[in-house]
């Protein structure tokens, strides 16, 4: 019979999709890695599954314990899961950015939730980092996953989302391009693939308001650029050291805004229903097309990490789109004005 066991099985082995209506006059040929076809409907599922097994591999976790996470939503979703069907308990503290799809998503997956206000330092007794530490320190047969510092976040996608786009592409790929909060995905696609050929382009997406970039450009922690923005899993106030910053060579800033409308782009040309953070990565496209990166024989692949569903009250609701000052009759062309009978 063919027949998963569970859900866990159907992780990974995600859909690499040509991209056409949306890169329609760029040079170069263009490709997504949808992770949005895993059944937690974003990439962070490999990350979860593979931190635990190896936790339970070395004993750490045992039956009953607790794992405790610090999550703007996907991975606390990823978690939860992970932890419903093999029997753990799920503490998330989030950052009260996330969505309320989001946060509403990880009560339903039967996690305990604390949400953090997002404009605070990492240092801050109520930012989701010292919360998560807090209730770690707390709750004896609990571990902490910490995403953020943990070298296993790279490793999992070395093992599989690299591999998996060399061999969907031939070898042919020559430029990836992926939005970098965390820096998992990023830096172990980047580990394989550069292994594979060193001349693959690696480029991370940051967001205005994060650290990141100028980080990357003078390895110095630039408090300045700190300020608020809207975009989920993307960009950090803090430096993860589960970013390799030596294995990416560009990164590039977009806006909350310009994101938001790239989103919406992307899901009325091609009908591929993308997050906020797809949006920021084919945001970064564009902004490179214009500039000229790309040539017409270049294999281009733009991780598109979640599924859009889990933006409903925020980018693919006009309301808040107008709150945020983003709306505008240009962005909004394609859509038609819902009629009650």
């Amino acid at each position: 019979m063919g027949v998963e066991d569970n859900i866990l099985s159907l992780i990974g082995g995600t859909p690499l999709i040509r991209l056409k209506k949306v890169v329609k006059g760029f040079n170069g040929n263009f490709f997504t890695k949808f992770e949005a076809f895993n059944p937690g409907h974003s990439n962070k599922d490999r990350i979860a599954l593979h931190i635990i097994k190896e936790a339970e591999n070395k004993g750490i976790l045992k039956p009953g314990d607790t794992i405790i996470e610090t999550t703007s939503g996907n991975t606390g979703f990823s978690l939860a899961m992970v932890s419903l069907i093999k029997g753990y308990n799920c503490i998330l503290a989030v950052s009260s950015k996330s969505s309320k799809d989001k946060i509403n998503m990880l009560n339903a997956m039967g996690a305990k939730v604390y949400v953090c206000p997002a404009n605070v330092s990492a240092e801050d007794s109520r930012s989701y980092y010292q919360v998560a530490k807090n209730l770690h320190d707390e709750i004896k047969g609990s571990v902490y996953i910490n995403q953020y510092f943990n070298e296993l976040n790279i490793e999992a996608h070395y093992k599989t989302t690299g591999p998996e786009i060399w061999d969907q592409t031939d070898g042919k790929i020559t430029h990836l391009v992926a939005c970098s909060g965390t820096g998992g995905t990023i830096s172990g696609c980047a580990k394989f693939l550069k292994e594979q050929n060193p001349d693959i382009e690696i480029i991370g997406v940051d967001a205005y308001g994060s650290v990141l970039k100028k980080y990357h450009e003078t390895r110095e922690l630039d408090t300045d650029e700190i300020y608020p923005y809207r975009i989920e899993g993307l960009g950090k106030n803090l430096i993860p050291s589960a970013t390799d910053f030596d294995a990416i060579d560009l990164f590039v800033k977009v806006t909350d805004e310009d994101s938001a409308h790239t989103a919406r782009e992307v899901t009325r040309k091609e009908g591929l229903f993308v997050g906020y953070t797809s949006g920021a990565a084919m945001q970064a496209v564009k902004q490179l097309n214009q500039s000229g990166m790309f040539k017409d024989d270049d294999c281009v692949v733009v991780v598109f990490p979640d599924h859009g569903s889990r933006y409903m009250t925020k980018i693919y609701s006009d309301d808040w789109m107008n709150d945020q000052g983003f709306f505008d009759s240009d962005n909004h062309k394609g859509a038609h004005k819902i009629e009650y009978i």
